[in-house]
């Protein structure tokens, strides 16, 4: 199953097409909770806040964003700056270090990389998914994998190698941005 492109899936939001707006969200709730949680440390009811606050305002401002493909970074941005608002309305002390704009923008690296494997990964066919999945994700043996697809156990190898080798292409394939995501959005 081919995964739509953000640029396209912004186009469908903007038409008002309401199982676009669910799909949206959808493939960015877990970014938004992470970057909450992770880059910022909020949990409970305050990740809840946030997260509900970014996604009204990419519901309201979502004429605002000039480019539909940088929709990431736009939703980065809307997650920094509620974050920050809702550990300043908290009142609560965070080690400066844990804030500091490095920290938060490595994390967001990182989680940016994830989202570009996941994406790769939706790209590729089911059975390549599959396999994928239970090595890395489930690390399931060969031989688990053999009896739950049907497959030999000697076969299992060489498909996650063709499988690796066509998601490091999609990987490459890809058109990386080396600027950090605060820098691809207007302020």
């Amino acid at each position: 199953m081919a995964v739509t492109p953000d640029a396209e899936l912004v186009a469908r939001c903007r038409e008002g097409e309401p199982d676009a707006w669910r799909e949206l969200v959808e493939r960015f709730s877990r970014y938004v909770y992470a970057i909450t949680t992770q880059a910022y440390g909020l949990r409970g009811q305050d990740a809840e806040d946030v997260f509900q606050e970014v996604f009204a305002r990419v519901f309201e401002r979502l004429d605002t964003l000039r480019s539909d493909a940088a929709v990431r970074p736009w939703i980065a941005q809307l997650t920094r700056r509620c974050a920050v608002d809702r550990l300043r309305a908290s009142g609560r002390e965070v080690p400066a270090e844990e804030l500091s704009e490095e920290a938060v923008e490595g994390t967001i690296e990182m989680l940016d990389e994830a989202m570009d494997v996941r994406d790769a990964l939706g790209s590729l066919t089911p059975e390549c998914g599959e396999i994928l999945d239970r090595f890395f994700a489930r690390d399931e043996s060969y031989r688990t994998i053999g009896e739950a697809l049907d497959l030999p156990a000697g076969t299992i190898a060489s498909r996650i190698s063709r499988c690796l080798s066509k998601l490091r292409e999609r990987l490459e394939g890809r058109k990386r941005s080396s600027t950090p995501s605060s820098d691809q959005v207007q302020r």
